[in-house]
């Protein structure tokens, strides 16, 4: 369970909920970059959502129902998680990724599909799910990705699939103006934050200042802050 968000108001503002259960984390504030590291048991902790300073962000909701088309076909195919380690890590670019997509097949993980919004500092958005397919959004009004895939809508049903959060979500942005903030994006997060798999992590990146918002366990009062350059 996640929330993504991207608006492209009078700035593009990147807001990121991170829902897990019984997965261990951690957020690290870096000179250059910001981001959630989870606890891997086989690689250790990896470095999966958040920005960096030359504007991206990476946010990789889990996808509800698990699609097997997204099960990898051999030990060389390419890897969702790994692309956006490469967007985050600035190794390759969004242009890049999208280059790549659009040309191979990506994968997830046995058993489960990891689906990717990635934003770049311009507000370009790329939506990728291993095994349907991919959406590049050239610099949308705004952009929302929780749990089910885009290319399904409500036409699978799945508990965790989040379409009350995504409605939520769009309600708000459709009745915001171009003003559209920090403190705008965080009351979105606390309205489609979760308790059931709660929400460990919210996080918002004001991608024209360089400055990465985020508060841990729905301590909305305890917000800190990391400029990134």
């Amino acid at each position: 369970m996640c929330t993504s968000i991207v608006s492209n108001g009078n700035k593009t503002i990147v807001g990121w909920n991170l829902d897990i259960l019984d997965m261990e984390y951690k957020v690290v504030a870096e000179n250059d970059k910001v981001y959630i590291a989870i606890n891997d048991k086989k690689e250790g902790w990896l470095p999966l959502f958040g920005a960096n300073a030359r504007g991206d962000f990476v946010a990789m909701p889990t996808c509800w129902p698990f699609d097997e088309r997204s099960n990898p076909a051999n030990a060389d195919c390419k890897n969702v998680i790994m692309l956006d380690i490469d967007l985050l890590l600035s190794k390759k670019t969004l242009g890049e990724i999208k280059d790549i997509v659009e040309c191979e097949p990506v994968y997830s993980v046995p058993g489960v599909t990891f689906q990717s919004q990635l934003s770049d500092r311009a507000g370009n958005v790329l939506q990728i799910v291993p095994g349907q397919g991919i959406r590049y959004l050239p610099k949308p009004k705004y952009s929302v990705l929780t749990n089910f895939s885009p290319f399904k809508g409500s036409t699978e049903q799945h508990p965790w699939m989040g379409w009350d959060r995504y409605n939520k979500a769009v309600e708000m942005l459709e009745h915001n103006n171009e003003g559209f903030d920090v403190s705008d994006c965080f009351e979105i997060l606390k309205q489609t934050a979760q308790t059931i798999c709660p929400t460990v992590v919210s996080m918002v990146f004001d991608v024209a200042d360089n400055m990465v918002y985020w508060c841990e366990n729905r301590n909305w009062d305890k917000i800190q802050k990391k400029k990134i350059s």
